[in-house]
Protein backbone atom coordinates (compact mmCIF):
# COMPACT_ATOMS: atom_id res chain seq x y z
CA UNK A 1 0.00 0.00 0.00
CA UNK A 2 3.00 2.07 0.96
CA UNK A 3 4.07 1.74 -2.55
CA UNK A 4 1.11 2.79 -4.60
CA UNK A 5 0.94 6.06 -2.53
CA UNK A 6 4.26 7.08 -3.23
CA UNK A 7 3.98 5.77 -7.18
CA UNK A 8 0.89 8.00 -7.01
CA UNK A 9 2.88 10.67 -5.45
CA UNK A 10 5.69 10.70 -7.79
CA UNK A 11 3.09 10.42 -11.04
CA UNK A 12 1.01 13.26 -9.77
CA UNK A 13 4.56 15.48 -8.88
CA UNK A 14 5.96 14.86 -12.47
CA UNK A 15 2.25 15.54 -13.80
CA UNK A 16 1.98 19.19 -12.22
CA UNK A 17 6.34 19.29 -13.67
CA UNK A 18 5.08 18.93 -16.69
CA UNK A 19 1.76 20.78 -17.06
CA UNK A 20 4.09 23.94 -15.03
CA UNK A 21 6.95 23.59 -17.75
CA UNK A 22 4.81 23.70 -20.73
CA UNK A 23 7.05 24.13 -24.21
CA UNK A 24 7.32 27.46 -24.52
CA UNK A 25 10.30 28.02 -27.33
CA UNK A 26 10.90 31.56 -26.75
CA UNK A 27 9.92 32.38 -23.48
CA UNK A 28 7.24 34.07 -23.87
CA UNK A 29 4.34 35.54 -26.60
CA UNK A 30 5.08 36.42 -30.25
CA UNK A 31 5.81 40.11 -30.11
CA UNK A 32 3.15 41.97 -32.03
CA UNK A 33 4.16 45.44 -34.10
CA UNK A 34 7.27 45.60 -36.83
CA UNK A 35 10.79 45.45 -35.92
CA UNK A 36 11.13 49.52 -36.34
CA UNK A 37 8.11 49.75 -33.68
CA UNK A 38 9.36 46.98 -31.26
CA UNK A 39 13.30 48.68 -31.41
CA UNK A 40 11.58 51.90 -30.79
CA UNK A 41 9.97 50.64 -27.34
CA UNK A 42 13.24 48.87 -26.30
CA UNK A 43 14.67 52.03 -26.47
CA UNK A 44 12.04 53.92 -24.81
CA UNK A 45 12.36 51.51 -21.67
CA UNK A 46 15.92 51.31 -21.56
CA UNK A 47 17.64 52.50 -18.75
CA UNK A 48 20.30 54.27 -20.42
CA UNK A 49 22.48 56.86 -19.75
CA UNK A 50 21.89 60.38 -21.20
CA UNK A 51 24.88 59.89 -23.47
CA UNK A 52 24.22 57.15 -24.67
CA UNK A 53 20.63 58.61 -25.68
CA UNK A 54 21.96 61.68 -27.00
CA UNK A 55 24.48 59.62 -29.33
CA UNK A 56 21.26 57.04 -30.98
CA UNK A 57 20.20 60.01 -32.90
CA UNK A 58 23.68 59.73 -34.76
CA UNK A 59 22.25 55.73 -35.03
CA UNK A 60 21.31 54.61 -38.18
CA UNK A 61 18.38 52.01 -38.28
CA UNK A 62 19.02 49.73 -41.29
CA UNK A 63 16.92 47.17 -42.60
CA UNK A 64 19.12 43.99 -42.83
CA UNK A 65 20.00 42.44 -46.06
CA UNK A 66 22.08 40.22 -47.84
CA UNK A 67 24.51 43.05 -48.42
CA UNK A 68 24.92 42.77 -44.44
CA UNK A 69 24.27 40.25 -43.23
CA UNK A 70 28.07 38.92 -43.00
CA UNK A 71 28.87 42.38 -41.55
CA UNK A 72 26.07 42.26 -38.89
CA UNK A 73 25.68 38.48 -37.82
CA UNK A 74 29.09 37.36 -38.76
CA UNK A 75 27.72 35.12 -41.56
CA UNK A 76 25.12 34.64 -44.47
CA UNK A 77 23.56 31.51 -43.46
CA UNK A 78 21.01 32.43 -41.12
CA UNK A 79 17.29 32.32 -42.46
CA UNK A 80 14.82 35.23 -40.96
CA UNK A 81 11.42 36.66 -42.11
CA UNK A 82 12.69 40.21 -41.67
CA UNK A 83 15.51 41.77 -39.95
CA UNK A 84 16.56 45.26 -38.62
CA UNK A 85 19.99 46.96 -37.56
CA UNK A 86 20.40 49.75 -35.47
CA UNK A 87 24.10 51.10 -35.25
CA UNK A 88 26.45 54.02 -35.45
CA UNK A 89 27.94 54.48 -38.72
CA UNK A 90 30.96 56.37 -38.27
CA UNK A 91 31.99 56.10 -34.57
CA UNK A 92 34.56 54.66 -32.18
CA UNK A 93 32.04 52.85 -30.48
CA UNK A 94 31.45 48.96 -30.35
CA UNK A 95 27.77 48.69 -30.57
CA UNK A 96 24.70 46.91 -33.00
CA UNK A 97 21.27 46.36 -31.93
CA UNK A 98 19.78 43.93 -34.71
CA UNK A 99 16.06 42.10 -33.90
CA UNK A 100 15.18 39.41 -36.41
CA UNK A 101 11.81 37.66 -36.70
CA UNK A 102 12.03 34.21 -37.65
CA UNK A 103 10.56 30.78 -37.78
CA UNK A 104 9.04 29.99 -34.53
CA UNK A 105 10.61 26.49 -35.00
CA UNK A 106 14.09 28.05 -35.73
CA UNK A 107 14.58 30.64 -33.12
CA UNK A 108 17.21 28.27 -31.19
CA UNK A 109 18.77 27.19 -33.69
CA UNK A 110 19.37 30.73 -35.46
CA UNK A 111 20.48 32.39 -31.67
CA UNK A 112 23.06 29.88 -31.21
CA UNK A 113 24.36 30.24 -34.85
CA UNK A 114 24.45 34.24 -34.39
CA UNK A 115 26.48 33.37 -31.16
CA UNK A 116 28.46 31.28 -33.31
CA UNK A 117 29.14 33.49 -35.75
CA UNK A 118 29.66 36.85 -34.48
CA UNK A 119 32.47 38.65 -33.98
CA UNK A 120 33.09 40.56 -30.59
CA UNK A 121 36.28 41.99 -32.12
CA UNK A 122 34.81 43.03 -35.90
CA UNK A 123 35.37 46.87 -35.25
CA UNK A 124 38.48 48.40 -36.40
CA UNK A 125 39.95 50.02 -33.45
CA UNK A 126 37.25 49.00 -30.16
CA UNK A 127 35.85 45.57 -29.30
CA UNK A 128 32.03 45.22 -27.97
CA UNK A 129 32.28 44.01 -23.75
CA UNK A 130 29.46 41.69 -24.09
CA UNK A 131 27.19 39.87 -26.74
CA UNK A 132 23.73 39.08 -25.62
CA UNK A 133 20.99 36.82 -27.35
CA UNK A 134 17.83 36.74 -26.47
CA UNK A 135 14.47 36.02 -27.59
CA UNK A 136 10.86 36.56 -27.29
CA UNK A 137 8.46 33.86 -29.45
CA UNK A 138 9.80 34.92 -33.00
CA UNK A 139 11.69 37.95 -32.19
CA UNK A 140 15.64 37.47 -31.86
CA UNK A 141 17.45 40.96 -29.69
CA UNK A 142 21.41 40.41 -30.43
CA UNK A 143 23.39 43.19 -28.94
CA UNK A 144 26.91 43.82 -29.03
CA UNK A 145 28.23 46.72 -26.79
CA UNK A 146 29.35 47.87 -23.58
CA UNK A 147 27.89 45.45 -20.55
CA UNK A 148 25.25 48.12 -19.52
CA UNK A 149 23.78 49.28 -22.33
CA UNK A 150 23.01 45.55 -23.63
CA UNK A 151 22.00 44.25 -20.20
CA UNK A 152 20.02 47.62 -20.03
CA UNK A 153 18.32 46.96 -23.55
CA UNK A 154 18.00 42.94 -22.83
CA UNK A 155 16.00 43.93 -19.80
CA UNK A 156 13.46 46.39 -21.71
CA UNK A 157 13.10 43.51 -24.96
CA UNK A 158 12.10 41.01 -22.05
CA UNK A 159 9.13 43.67 -20.70
CA UNK A 160 7.80 44.14 -23.75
Amino acid sequence: MEKRILWFGILAASVIFCAACGSDKGGSADLEGSLSDILAEVYEKADLSEDFRESLSYYETLELNGDMEVSVLGTDEIEYVEGLVSMPMMSSVAYQCVLLRVSEDDVETVKQQIKDSADLDKWVCVSAETMLVESRGDVILFVMGENDVAYALNSAFQQL
